[in-house]
């Protein structure tokens, strides 16, 4: 089978914001400090433009890596239409999220952390790098955020 011709960093950009405004669901890859094993769960987030917001049980293995480290990886997309992102994280508490900013999150995901029993922490992931790609010919394009900036995509 014949990939579709690659995509222009531009349109990659393009259909990488896309998705980061219309997707729910993220793959979230965390790890502890000194080597500890790595964990990889399904979570939904909600982007502003700037960040994605993500939840999960405070004393979770996802919840106390980010919380221990400051950095994770999102996978978003398909397997053949992936969002690589790379960032860093900072904990925030219930009670320190802006009330619009939880209820943005309870109604995009469909899921609001204040309602459990179980505490909860919201993560700002703030990213550093942001990949995309389809197929083997768009690898070489990969990158669209190095350290934090938007690559050109002229």
């Amino acid at each position: 089978m014949t990939p579709p011709p690659a995509r222009s960093v531009a349109q990659r950009k393009k259909d990488t914001l896309h998705r980061l405004d219309n997707d729910v669901d993220a793959w979230v890859a965390s790890a502890g400090p000194e080597g500890a094993a790595p964990c990889l769960v399904p979570l939904p987030f909600v982007w502003d433009g700037t960040s994605l917001l993500i939840a999960t049980a405070a004393d979770s293995p996802t919840g106390r890596n980010l919380a221990a480290t400051g950095r994770a990886r999102l996978g978003i997309g398909p397997t053949r239409d992936v969002v690589l992102i790379e960032g860093t994280v900072l904990s925030v508490t219930p009670e320190d999220l802006p009330e619009e900013d939880a209820e943005v999150f309870a109604g995009k995901t469909g899921f609001d952390p204040r309602r459990l029993s179980t505490p909860y922490l919201y993560f700002r992931v703030v990213p550093q790098r942001v990949q995309a790609w389809r197929e083997e010919n768009e690898l070489a394009g990969r990158d669209l955020m190095r350290a934090g900036r938007w690559l050109d995509a002229d």
